[in-house]
């Protein structure tokens, strides 16, 4: 049974998910100046974690194929014939559902309607499509990884706010550069099952290039929220200190031939947005209790 139960774990993506509830909750006490309503709290976290955990599930039914043939996931459960299909899309389904469920009864339809946009967005549009149809993919597809801070915002709010479509342009921007760098180190894998990630179809010399103008992008957009007055000098001083390593690794990606220097750019990247929203946070709470 622990061994089953693990298999079900892996379909989620917890690691992922881990990522996508943590922006989601930033944003719900990011959206009040003291502490978010209990019941939009609770249930936004879980029905958010519900949804993203099926779309995760959806992803590897769609791509259990190519999964198999990859290194990297040749080992997930559908690949190696451990759950099947089916036992798989009931899964993802039931999970959908009692996330519309949470969202519905426990935040507002706003939140639910654009939690399921999201969900329809990666699990179907990027991962059944997009992926395989441009070397844009991640720029396009990455829209719907952006949204959980926005969806958090809305979970207590009710509405859409210009500071919560700022939060989702930090992780849009930021989403090229991350995914990139593990696309450089898993070229061959990628160009193995024919998907056209762009270090498959520029080369990786041309992908370095682009990862270096989007962290200079991603420079800018990470400090509109202190020239906006949505956070202070802490989150302007941490922001900047976390640029200034991400600008590091870009121009090191561009020099250096080290293979294994786009793994560790991609495991900086991580780090680099959970810092930035804990930044974000501290800031935030600074300005409310003591300015």
């Amino acid at each position: 049974m622990p061994g089953v139960l693990n298999q079900y774990l892996v379909l989620c993506k917890p690691r992922v998910v881990v990522l996508i509830v943590f922006t989601a909750v930033v944003g719900m006490f990011l959206a009040v100046p003291g502490w978010p309503p209990l019941l939009p709290l609770v249930a936004g976290t879980l029905g958010i974690g519900l949804a993203a955990s099926s779309a995760a599930a959806i992803n590897h039914l769609l791509d259990a194929r190519t999964d198999a043939k990859m290194r990297r996931t040749r080992n997930r459960p559908l690949a190696t014939g451990q759950l099947a299909a089916r036992t798989v899309l009931i899964f993802a389904l039931c999970l959908g559902f009692l996330a519309m469920l949470v969202l519905i009864t426990g935040t507002n339809m706003l939140t639910a309607v654009l939690t399921f946009m999201s969900l329809i967005g990666y699990a179907i549009i990027y991962t059944a499509w997009l992926k395989r149809a441009t070397p844009q993919n991640i720029v396009i597809g990455g829209a719907a990884g952006a949204a959980p801070p926005v969806l958090g915002w809305v979970a207590v709010t009710g509405s859409l706010d210009p500071q919560a479509i700022l939060l989702f342009l930090i992780i849009f921007t930021w989403t090229p550069p991350h995914f990139w760098a593990l696309a450089i180190y898993r070229r061959e894998e990628y160009a193995s099952v024919d998907i056209p990630m762009l270090p498959v179809t520029h080369g990786a010399a041309f992908t370095r290039l682009q990862i270096l103008l989007y962290t200079i992008l991603l420079v800018i957009v990470t400090t509109l929220p202190a020239i906006t007055g949505m956070s202070g000098l802490v989150y302007l001083a941490g922001v900047s200190v976390l640029n200034l390593g991400f600008l590091w690794y870009a121009l090191r990606l561009m020099r250096s031939k080290d293979v294994l220097l786009p793994m560790h750019t991609f495991a900086f990247s991580i780090t680099y947005l959970m810092v930035l929203f804990i930044f974000l946070l501290v800031d935030h709470y600074i300005t409310t209790f003591i300015f």
